[in-house]
């Protein structure tokens, strides 16, 4: 039996590529110290979804480890001997950056280079994908012609009609620190695979949800969304109108390309992963959408400051990931993946 080590485990992508391998044979090894809690108090605490796992799949296996620990990295990834490795543990939030600028560093660019690291000491062979974002082209996506709409912007250059593609320029952006954090891990995971010829993907994700996400305000945006409508809790809109554009991938979307790559993986790799344009949403046109599955109104407040390093406007261009794995496409449409997420909400509660 093929073992797959996941760290993040009981993170919404973790936990959703844990379920997926874990169905298709394959024995999973998941590595999470909850340590979502820590950055998002009780609110984002994660213990339910790592029991979920413990209940729903046989073969998984439990390791309480800081990816920062490098002596315990290394030496847990030469005793499991893994045939592949998912690497979604990370400080997810740039607002959250900032206030803990060494716990952001340590956790995203550190923690990435010791699993890099490790794997290396391990074997050069297997896959190594990991979770960035598109947190890593700062706000440059902010420079492109944009059209205000009545509830929405988008591109207004014929250059982006598919969205914001992989040769995007890094450099002369603001990324925030956790933008710069993760920047440094995707070159690190990118490095390895050139320097070492190793199998790597940097996968920089738009909007990554889905049902099992412990949203919160700094981070979750449709989870978090959902479950202030449920509780006709107040969301707060920062700036840009409510008209700030994101493209939304379901988890499941987002493990079965995992899967395709880990197939037939690839040296150095980058992938913008999102829903590209068909799956995109402004944040009033996300109310719209909850409160028809609802029946709720949402209850809001808007704020005209937008969060440093915001995009206005984002959607991956979905190209070159179809060209290189023309078996894999979006399967979840926007509409189902709100009312997946509405459910699991109403379930947890």
């Amino acid at each position: 039996m093929k073992k797959l080590l996941v760290t993040g485990s009981s993170g919404l992508i973790g936990s959703e590529v844990c379920i997926h391998f874990a169905n298709i044979g394959w024995e999973i090894h998941g590595v999470d110290n909850n340590q979502r809690a820590i950055f998002f108090g009780p609110s984002g605490d994660t213990r339910w979804n790592q029991n979920r796992l413990k209940e729903n799949i046989s073969q998984f296996n439990h390791h309480e480890l800081d990816i920062r620990d490098r002596n315990g990295v290394i030496q847990l990834i030469s005793k499991i001997k893994p045939d592949a490795i998912v690497h979604t543990a990370a400080q997810p939030s740039h607002d959250r950056a900032a206030a803990i600028p060494f716990d952001d560093f340590d956790t995203n660019a550190v923690g990435t280079f010791n699993m890099l690291e490790a794997t290396r000491r391990f074997s050069t062979s297997i896959p190594f994908v990991h979770l960035s974002t598109n947190k890593v082209y700062g706000d440059a996506p902010n420079e492109i012609k944009m059209v205000e709409l009545e509830k929405r912007y988008d591109y207004d250059d014929p250059e982006y009609s598919y969205g914001i593609s992989e040769n995007f320029r890094i450099d002369q952006t603001k990324h925030s620190l956790f933008g710069a954090s993760k920047v440094s891990a995707d070159v690190s995971v990118q490095e390895y695979g050139r320097y070492f010829n190793m199998p790597t993907a940097c996968l920089r994700g738009g909007c990554l949800t889905g049902p099992n996400h412990t949203g919160v305000e700094l981070h979750g945006f449709l989870s978090y969304l959902v479950k202030c409508n449920l509780e006709e809790k107040q969301y707060t809109i920062f700036g840009y109108k409510g008209k700030q554009v994101r493209d939304n991938i379901h988890s499941y979307d987002v493990a079965r390309f995992i899967e395709e790559f880990i197939n037939a993986p690839r040296v150095a790799e980058v992938y913008n992963l999102g829903g590209g344009k068909d799956n995109t949403c402004s944040i009033l046109e996300a109310f719209d959408l909850i409160s028809n599955i609802s029946g709720k109104q949402m209850n809001y407040k808007y704020d005209e400051t937008n969060r440093i390093g915001d995009h206005i406007c984002y959607y991956s261009d979905l190209r070159k990931m179809q060209a290189h794995y023309p078996n894999w496409g979006i399967t979840k449409s926007l509409k189902e993946t709100f009312e997946e997420i509405h459910q699991s909400w109403v379930k947890r509660q």
